[in-house]
C-alpha cells in the first residue's frame, strides 16, 4: 500500500493524500468495497478525535504518540510594525511524536 501512495510523488514534488485517495487505495489493494473502507477509516478518525478531546494520549507502537499539550501564552511581531508586541494566548494543541519505525523509515 505504502508504494502505491508514494507513487504520487517524494521529495520536492510531494503529493497530497486526500481521504479520498486513501480509501482508493486500501480498497482496490485489500479487494474491499469503497464504501466499507470508508466507513472504517470515518469510524477511525472519530474515535481519534473523541478521545484527543477528552485530554487522552493515543499510542501506536512502531507508528508514533498523538497526545494533546498545552501551548504557553507568548508575545509575537507584527511584521509590518515591529514595534507593537501581540499576545498570543495560551490554547491546546495536538502533538504528533513519530514511533521508531516512522522516524527510521522517515529519515532513510
Amino acid at each position: 500500500m505504502s508504494e502505491n501512495l508514494n507513487d504520487q510523488g517524494r521529495g520536492q514534488d510531494m503529493a497530497t493524500i486526500t481521504k479520498k485517495k486513501l480509501i482508493h487505495t486500501i480498497s482496490q489493494s485489500k479487494g474491499l468495497h469503497p464504501n466499507d473502507v470508508r466507513n472504517v477509516i470515518q469510524a477511525f478518525l472519530d474515535a481519534m478525535t473523541d478521545t484527543l478531546s477528552q485530554g487522552d494520549r493515543l499510542e501506536f507502537r512502531d507508528f508514533g504518540v498523538f497526545e494533546v499539550v498545552e501551548r504557553k501564552q507568548k508575545i509575537g511581531r507584527n511584521p509590518k510594525n515591529a514595534a507593537v508586541p501581540i499576545v498570543i494566548p495560551a490554547r491546546k494543541a495536538v502533538k504528533f511524536t513519530p514511533g521508531k519505525r516512522m522516524r527510521k523509515l522517515i529519515e532513510s
